[in-house]
């Protein structure tokens, strides 16, 4: 009984979902974050698309890593356009040349309310 529940426990724990399950190409490009420990943990990411699966990018952002009080925002490229190699932390979190660019952004923010806007 004892080693089924082992079993069963360590099957699951290696069998849970994560990004290789989901079904677009997707490429980190540029990452941020920031050297505080202490305090908020901010993270940017930059991904490159191949294809605009709207659902599978919300999924992919959604597994990126998120600390309590924290900011993680996610931006998505097509793969065949310009996107930024460097992302920062602020208000503008890459050039602006790159906006016209942004297929969707993802952003969950520091109370765990989570956002995901497609760009037309």
């Amino acid at each position: 009984m004892v080693v089924g529940v082992v079993v069963y426990v360590i099957s699951t724990t290696f069998s849970q979902p994560g990004i290789s399950d989901l079904n677009a190409d997707f490429e980190e490009v540029a990452f941020y974050r920031n050297e505080n420990n202490t305090g908020p943990v901010v993270r940017v990411y930059a991904v490159t698309v191949s294809d605009t699966a709207w659902k599978e990018m919300e999924k992919y952002a959604g597994f990126m890593p998120h600390n309590k009080y924290g900011n993680t925002k996610v931006y998505f490229f097509m793969d065949d356009t310009s996107f930024p190699t460097e992302v920062k932390a602020g208000e503008d979190n890459f050039d602006k040349s790159y906006a016209p660019y942004v297929l969707a952004r993802y952003e969950k923010d520091g109370l765990g309310r989570e956002s995901f806007i497609i760009n037309k």
